[in-house]
């Protein structure tokens, strides 16, 4: 049987990798920047984003200034900025790629 791709366990599993590295003291102070994914990103690809480039996947509240103009929580991957920039690449050629195959 095939697992279903489920975001909040992806967050749930990276946010206790975090619990244990910092319990270790394995964890280092750096910048961090967001990748804000698109609502309508094909999970999949997100789940190769955050496998691929170690980027932690959390949400956060953002004003979206579309019709009703509101603060609505979206999913951002968090980390250093070289790997967020080579994540957006990677995210803008893969979803390009996807929809070309529709």
């Amino acid at each position: 049987m095939h697992k279903t791709l489920n975001l909040e366990e992806l967050i749930v599993s990276k946010q206790l990798e975090k619990e244990k590295e910092t319990e270790r003291g394995d964890l280092k102070i750096e910048e961090l920047y967001d990748l804000i994914i698109p609502p309508g990103t094909v999970v999949s690809i997100i789940y190769d984003i955050v496998e691929e480039f170690g980027l932690e996947p959390v949400t956060r509240k953002i004003f979206v200034g579309v019709a009703n103009s509101e603060e609505r929580e979206l999913l951002v991957l968090r980390g250093p900025l070289e790997k967020v920039q080579a994540a957006e690449k990677f995210l803008y050629e893969e979803m390009e790629a996807w929809i070309k195959n529709q």
